[in-house]
């Protein structure tokens, strides 16, 4: 049988579209049907399903006519439709007009976010094909349990386990996908609820934003560096976000590239709000050569862009700088201090309180005190205009508000007496620091190497936090993975889009997509572990037991405000000596002791997989989620486009996932865990285990090389009538699939390929691991950090994927090649000197063709260790040929040896064995 489509747990660009002030539109889910596409001033943000003329304060015209609400609704219709929406149609109608006609009344809001199922023509299809499949395997193991094959029982029991297997979890795969749900954010709406006020002000809520890295060298700083300055440039109230970067190298390197980057802020983040520009982040947006203006000062922007540029070049200069520069300064302090240790300096004579360069007793990279830097304060909430260009500035900022977001710099406290909990641990640490600072009731979270690249992406994921259904109860919102830099077939399947595409928007219809990582925004209160709205009781109380909190009474005491979004600081005084001790206090490795952090509260540790376990504990305790895909992409990263790199993530995901489905198995989970979203977790978590079975189909061939004779199922003919069935209903559900999705038939190509190269190469030493582990009481899956390339020229732009890092990830599949070209070289061997009859070859045919087939599906991986030889794909094919003639000639020599003679002959009827060299 095929294998099924599992599931990938995290990392999968493309080119960007700029935002215009009338020709930009933001698109959830694959793009908004065009029918509620509105503006939104200045921004140029499409978004909005409800007529512009309805207030979302309750100010609208409730009495509106029908008959004007119908003709605009029948001109909306009108509108032409994306190839990618024609296929969705919405299901709130009702409640939408029911929304528009209250106006507000009695605290009734305007929907933000419309809502969307698969029309019928294609829905009604997909689910049929699934039942259809369904009973063909059912029959399938029916025939085979009532035709056992006698002559090699022990290879029948083995398929017979293996399809079963591969069976059921098709099903849990495909079940979670019969409902796909797509949801569109209206962002007009939430423009008209929450900005347009008398004041001026915004009533949005405030929003801790957090980034993560480590290692200036394996993840660049550039890339960090740009994060920030995407996130500072966000189109979002400046005094109601704070951005805390979590250093857990404690590198200097990286804060004082963090003070370079608030200063080129300054003039960063006006030139982003003066001219709408997109994306925000400036490596990303100086890297495209032309794109529509969309701002409201044309005759000044080409003086601004060539002036930014400059400024640009010059700021990555002075932090390609810092690496030489801090030794070099340190190096003097050191002279005139004349002391033993060779100590880091910063810029104003003090010593570098975390890792020093010449790593010394309490400044090594697993020993050091905590420090926490604000570099940029909390803004007062009233604009601050810049100044005209002068000779000294030419750049013109009289009419743009140039506050900049409040910015953090932490790195926690190590010791080497504690387990640090790697990501997960440093998470918490910043969850505890920013309730202190900030206590924004919203979290995103960020990579190091992600930036935002849709400046309304935080507006959009607001739109179902805080909208009137079920907002209340949305733990968190998922945004998809997309990547820069990845070649244009995607080789190796970075963009995962089947995952991205299609699983999550299945999961959408149930309680919600899983929490994958980078570009997710959690409601806080939800990551303490709190029980959502509709789970509580009448006398619940939201801080139940301070204990598990912590010894901080300034924490705890932050949980209830935070829960109720309330904030009542305005400026952080992190300059005290109080609020310094209780920041000490919670980030000491100590802090955690006879806690539930990192169990029922924060991230979750002990784990590789740490953010879909999180997702899966915030699941059970009944909070639910949402998927927001919108154009252009909200957030884009970097990924690993090394074959060796991308396999060791996968080695992370799948060892993650099988820790997961032991330690915290979704069939146990409690009643607040949905029953189908139970199953689809189970897929998540199990799915590595198919390797095992899979990896004995495919080097079942090395049976027909060595004894010519190879039989899983008699009759043959029937077994294969069996096998095409189920295979082709399983394409037919898969283009279906793309056509609701948005896919192309590459994506879904690059998944098949990429799941056989992961369940050969990956999956089965992720689950020898986990046996051992459980076998031995060992350690899980270590965490390996996936190294990025810095830059690339224009001449080598992918260069890093023609790089070979050979590791033993890569024998196991090697050797899955060696044995399907053996089986068909092997086979034409013995087609030539075998005496077969045509038709007996004709059977022969149709079984290495499956062998044919899974050399096709390891394509990918076969050029991956062709280094450069690679660039020239018809290469691999020539070495194929060569391969299998080689292979016949040593059968034909072998077969000469034996019998002193030579004779190419065809028989008309029966006699010799023919080979039936399955490769599924």
């Amino acid at each position: 049988m095929a294998p099924p489509q599992a599931p990938a747990n995290g990392a999968g660009h493309g080119d960007t579209a700029s935002g215009g002030e009338t020709t930009s539109v933001v698109e959830s889910n694959g793009g908004a049907p065009a029918d509620h596409v509105g503006s939104n001033g200045s921004n140029g943000v499409g978004g909005g399903a409800a007529p512009s003329s309805v207030a979302a304060n309750g100010n609208g015209n409730v009495t509106q006519k029908r008959g004007e609400r119908r003709k605009k609704e029948e001109k909306k219709k009108a509108a032409a439709i994306s190839p990618k929406d024609k296929y969705w149609t919405p299901i709130d109608d009702e409640e939408a007009a029911a929304a528009v006609e209250d106006g507000g009344e009695d605290g009734r809001r305007p929907l933000l976010f419309r809502t969307y199922r698969v029309k019928g023509i294609l829905l009604h299809p997909y689910r049929l094909l699934t039942l259809l499949r369904l009973i063909a395997i059912i029959l399938f193991f029916i025939w085979r349990i009532r035709h056992p094959h006698a002559d090699g029982m022990w290879l029948w029991w083995i398929s017979m386990v293996g399809d079963f297997w591969f069976g059921i979890t098709w099903l849990l795969n495909q079940v979670a996908k019969l409902n796909p749900i797509k949801r569109v954010p209206d962002l007009a709406l939430l423009k008209q609820q929450f900005d347009d006020l008398p004041d001026g002000n915004s009533n949005l809520p405030r929003l801790d934003v957090f980034i993560n890295t480590v290692d200036p060298i394996n993840e660049p700083m550039i890339y960090t560096m740009n994060s920030i300055l995407s996130i500072l440039a966000v189109d979002y109230p400046v005094d109601r976000t704070a951005t805390y970067l979590s250093d857990d190298g404690g590198s200097i390197i990286h804060y004082e590239g963090l003070l370079e980057t608030a200063n080129f802020a300054a003039l960063w983040v006006p030139f982003c709000r003066k001219h709408c520009i997109e994306p925000r982040a400036p490596e990303s947006y100086f890297a495209v050569k032309s794109r529509p203006y969309t701002g409201n000062v044309p005759d000044e922007f080409v003086d601004d862009h060539r002036r930014m540029s400059r400024e640009y070049d010059e700021y990555k200069v002075r932090l390609d700088a810092l690496f030489t520069k801090i030794p070099e300064r340190s190096d003097a302090y050191n002279a005139e201090a004349n002391e033993g240790a060779k100590a880091t300096w910063m810029a104003d004579g003090t010593q570098w309180p975390g890792t020093w360069f010449d790593p010394a007793e309490n400044h090594k990279k697993g020993q050091h005190a905590g420090i926490v830097k604000v570099m940029l304060k909390n803004p007062g909430d009233e604009p601050q205009f810049g100044a005209p260009a002068s000779s000294a500035n030419s750049l013109d900022f009289s009419a743009v508000d140039v506050r900049l977001p409040m910015l953090v710099y932490i790195s926690r406290e190590k010791n080497p007496g504690y387990d640090h909990q790697k990501k997960a641990g440093a998470m918490n640490v910043q969850l505890r620091v920013s309730a202190l600072l900030t206590n924004a009731p919203f979290i995103i979270n960020f990579d190091g190497d992600h930036y935002v690249n849709n400046s309304l992406a935080f507006r959009a994921a607001m739109c179902f936090m805080l909208d009137r259904r079920d907002g209340d109860n949305t733990a968190f919102v998922q945004f998809p993975q997309r990547f820069d830099d990845v070649d244009p077939t995607d080789r190796y399947c970075n963009h995962n889009r089947v995952f991205f595409d299609a699983t999550l928007l299945g999961l959408n219809g149930i309680q919600g997509p899983s929490y994958v990582g980078t570009g997710c925004m959690f409601r806080r209160i939800a990551v303490y572990g709190i029980d959502p709205p509709r789970w509580r009781s009448d006398d619940f109380k939201i801080v139940d037991n301070a204990d598990k909190f912590g010894n901080s009474m300034s924490f705890i005491n932050s949980i209830p405000a935070a829960a109720h979004q309330e904030w009542s600081m305005t400026s952080p005084p992190a300059d005290e000596e109080l609020i310094k001790e209780e920041l000490d206090s919670v980030m000491k490795c100590a802090y955690e002791d006879g806690t539930e952090f990192g169990n029922e509260i924060g991230w979750v540790y002990n784990i590789a997989t740490e953010d879909v376990v999180t997702g899966f504990r915030v699941h059970r305790t009944g909070w639910r989620s949402m998927y927001c895909r919108i154009e252009p992409d909200a957030f884009r990263g970097t990924a690993p486009i090394n074959l060796t790199e991308r396999l060791y993530q996968i080695l992370r995901w799948s060892g993650g996932s099988l820790e997961m489905f032991f330690s915290h198995c979704p069939l146990l989970a409690g009643r607040r865990l949905n029953f189908m979203q139970r199953i689809a977790y189970t897929n998540m978590t199990a799915y590595p285990i198919s390797s095992v079975f899979l990896v004995f189909y495919l080097l079942f061939p090395v049976i027909w090389i060595f004894r010519g004779e190879f039989y899983i199922q008699k009759p043959f003919p029937t077994y294969v009538l069996y096998l095409v069935i189920v295979i082709v209903m399983t394409e037919l559900i898969g283009m279906v699939e793309i056509k609701w999705a948005g896919l192309t038939l590459l994506d879904w190509i690059r998944n098949e390929q990429f799941y056989i190269i992961g369940a050969t190469a990956v999956y089965p030493l992720a689950t020898l691991h986990i046996i051992l582990k459980l076998v031995l009481r060992g350690k899980g899956v270590s965490f390996k950090l996936t190294a990025k390339q810095a830059t690339s020229t224009v001449n080598e732009k992918y260069a890093e994927m023609y790089i070979v890092q050979w590791t033993p990830l890569l024998i196991p599949t090697i050797v899955v090649i060696a044995v399907n070209v053996g089986a068909i070289g092997a086979a034409i061997g013995k087609a030539i000197v075998g005496g077969w009859s045509l038709l007996q070859m004709a059977d022969a045919s149709l079984g290495l063709v499956f062998n044919a087939w899974i050399l096709l599906l390891i394509y990918p991986f076969a050029l991956g260790i062709m280094g450069r030889w690679s660039k020239r794909p018809y290469i691999l094919f020539i070495l194929f040929l060569i391969a299998f003639v080689v292979v016949a000639a040593v059968v034909v020599a072998i077969h000469t040896a034996r019998t002193g003679s030579f004779r190419f002959h065809f028989k008309h009827s029966g006699g010799a064995s023919f080979p039936t060299s399955w490769g599924f």
